[in-house]
């Protein structure tokens, strides 16, 4: 029972539905004209909608893993993780020193206006001394931090700097956040240059002023500290109790399929989910609005609510009564908990009388699936979505290119893909770290506003999925650093080489995303923008998932 009430609570596609069609029965969506557009929220800040187009280190609120991109081009070709994504294992070495942290320098050239506006500003009027000033981000913190790291690096230190790096505009608890942000960039250092006795000392320190149950800079600093430690026993062939070998037992994957009170608290309480689903499933239903047969191949399921938004759109279309909604699910592993998935979907769907089979593709190598594996019926429209799945065949690209053939020669009316918008497929773990610090920083920002800090659910999500992530993606090398996410350009010039288009994301799906932030309670700070063709979501102007709808040509 616990299970169906996470299914039916909290969800209402109808209602989203109609509040669309009563705004926008009449609109003209001149699509090719939103490119890099923002979609406005009610109340929300405009410097958090900012367009993309504008100079992106202009602001202190600005996406930051653009400009890491950026500064990483300048001396190293391929660094935007295309040449990685087709040849990974071309690990090339290079020389770690601060060069790498050159790309925290430009992550500090929007603090001045920061500085700025942290003043009150005349404006003919005395100045009132009941200005409040806003309590900085956790990624602001990080941009403070970085660039302190960097001016103290200099080798001269007493240059001038656009926003004051002195302690005097920050409160107490800022100061404390931001001097404890130094020491994890200081060991990070360390560790790059393999000085492992210096970055030691500066992890102790960073143990003993973090925690996992404190405020964002704090646990940030204890999962990352805790990584860096792991990475220094891996390369002196220190002896330690986590591993990424056969012994390690936790699965990231099985673990968000299991249908958990910490799973499903998490899944309601961030936005960065429902709202990509939402709008995710909303492709789907424009592109099989007249079909009476429907077959969904989803590549990795999960937990399997999405679907229930689905059925609940279907349900509601009365001209084109369906005869079947066929969800055929692939695994590799864990087919228990797939087949567990598939039976909740069953029960709900009995709840809405609508005709449901649900079928499961266990292949033991992704290398080995077949068109055939799916039982294709003539009368079929086709769709296929894929959440979180693609970015894990990075690291083996020949079962990405055969997986995304079958995908091909099956010719699905449309692929809707959800990924993680970032760049986290660094060769040089200098570079990951930075890239992947500051993306957290915005994520535990977003956690920090829409759950308490003691709730066990978030500490829990926290431990199990963030904290090996960062372990992934840090201390793994080679073919075991299977966390290996890019950016949308990336996916584009993947799927280039497999005739896929990408499509226009209709004014439907991106006005559903809005209501759906909306509608969550920390949903003001998510931001939507387009890149091209896909929507991007972000938290407060960081991009954190992509959503982009393909076709074949």
């Amino acid at each position: 029972m616990a299970n169906e009430r996470f299914f039916l609570e909290g969800f209402n596609f109808g209602e989203v539905q109609d509040a669309f069609n009563s705004t926008h029965k009449s609109s003209d969506s001149k699509e090719g004209e939103r490119k890099q557009e923002k979609i406005r929220f009610d109340g929300a800040d405009e410097e958090w909608g900012r367009s993309w187009n504008s100079d992106p280190l202009s602001s202190i609120m600005s996406p930051p893993l653009k400009t890491c991109l950026e500064e990483i081009s300048k001396f190293r070709e391929n660094e935007n993780g295309i040449g990685d994504l087709l040849e990974p294992n071309k690990e090339k070495q290079l020389p770690l020193s601060l060069a790498s942290f050159e790309l925290l320098k430009k992550y500090g050239n929007g603090l001045k206006r920061l500085n700025d506006e942290r003043q009150i500003e005349p404006n003919g009027d005395p100045p009132s001394p009941m200005v409040v000033k806003q309590e900085l981000s956790t990624e602001e913190i990080m941009r403070i931090a970085g660039a302190r790291f960097i001016h103290s690096s200099s080798a001269d230190v007493h240059s001038n700097h656009p926003f004051d790096l002195s302690f005097s505009s920050l409160s107490g608890y800022e100061t404390k956040n931001v001097e404890l942000s130094e020491l994890l960039l200081s060991a990070a250092e360390k560790v790059g240059n393999q000085q492992f006795d210096s970055a030691s000392r500066l992890l102790d320190l960073c143990d003993f002023f973090s925690s996992n149950t404190g405020n964002p800079v704090q646990r940030l600093v204890y999962y990352f500290s805790g990584a860096l430690r792991e990475r220094i026993n891996q390369e002196t062939g220190r002896a330690t109790s986590k591993g990424f070998g056969k012994e390690q037992s936790f699965n990231i994957c099985e673990a968000i399929m299991a249908p958990s009170l910490s799973n499903m608290t998490f899944y309601k309480q961030n936005p960065f989910n429902q709202v990509s689903q939402f709008a995710g499933i909303q492709a789907i239903v424009e592109n099989v609005t007249e079909a009476k047969r429907i077959h969904i191949i989803d590549l990795e399921i999960r937990s399997g609510l999405h679907w229930t938004i689905f059925m609940q759109a279907l349900v509601s279309r009365e001209a084109w009564p369906l005869e079947l909604l066929k969800i055929t699910a692939i695994g590799t592993t864990s087919k228990q908990l797939i087949e567990d998935t598939g039976k909740r979907l069953m029960s709900f769907a009995q709840t809405m009388n609508l005709p449901f089979s649900f079928n499961v593709v266990m292949v033991s190598d992704m290398l080995d699936l077949r068109e055939d594996d799916f039982q294709l019926d003539d009368e079929e429209t086709v769709a296929v979505f894929s959440e979180f799945y693609l970015a894990r065949l990075i690291a083996s690209p020949n079962r990405l290119d055969s997986l995304t053939k079958v995908i091909r020669n099956i010719n699905p009316r449309v692929m809707v893909i959800i990924e993680v918008e970032a760049n986290h497929n660094s060769p040089v773990f200098v570079d990951r770290f930075i890239e992947t610090l500051f993306y957290l920083s915005a994520f535990f920002d977003c956690l920090d506003t829409c759950m308490e800090r003691d709730d066990p659910n978030r500490m829990i999500s926290e431990s199990l999925y963030f904290g090996e992530g960062i372990r992934k993606i840090l201390v793994a090398e080679g073919d075991e650093r299977n966390i290996r996410n890019v950016k949308i350009d990336v996916w584009r010039a993947c799927f280039a080489r497999f005739d896929m288009v990408e499509a226009e994301m209709s004014i439907s799906s991106t006005y559903q995303a809005n209501i759906m932030a909306k509608k969550l309670a920390c949903g003001k700070a998510c931001t939507l923008n387009m890149d091209g063709k896909s929507l991007i979501i972000g938290w407060k102007g960081t991009p954190i998932h992509s959503l982009s709808v393909w076709k074949f040509a």
